[in-house]
């Protein structure tokens, strides 16, 4: 075997490597061991609220349950986040997590959004 044809092996092998090695999100090592927080924020969480141009009443009229649901995640208003996901959960006939367990899915997200302060916005260039 050639030099180059060893240096393409070794390249091509660090490749596969770096892609079967999972890489953790924020979120993920904010939740830690709490994989139940995580999937409750996981598809509930947003990621960047300040840059939405809605208000949680309005996504709520608009029968936006999800959005008006992570505004009120984003503000830390328990009674609107069961109220909200409530809704979303009956509109899909699915259960939601953050509706099992909403007091620690607002305390983590809160720690989220003080923690990561760059998600409240997005930056234009």
């Amino acid at each position: 075997m050639g030099l180059l044809e060893k240096l393409f092996k070794k390249k091509k092998k660090e490749e596969e490597i770096r892609k079967t090695e999972k890489t953790e999100t924020e979120l993920e090592t904010l939740c830690g061991e709490d994989t139940e927080v995580y999937e409750a924020l996981y598809t509930t969480i947003l990621l960047h609220p300040q840059a939405l141009s809605t208000s949680m009443e309005e996504a709520a009229e608009r029968g936006d349950y999800g959005t008006a649901g992570g505004l009120a995640l984003w503000k830390g208003d328990l009674q609107k986040v069961k109220e909200y996901f409530g809704k979303k959960a009956e509109q899909n006939g699915k259960k939601l997590k953050i509706l099992e367990i909403p007091e620690r899915a607002i305390k983590k997200a809160q720690e989220y959004y003080t923690k990561y302060p760059e998600t409240l916005s997005v930056k234009t260039k």
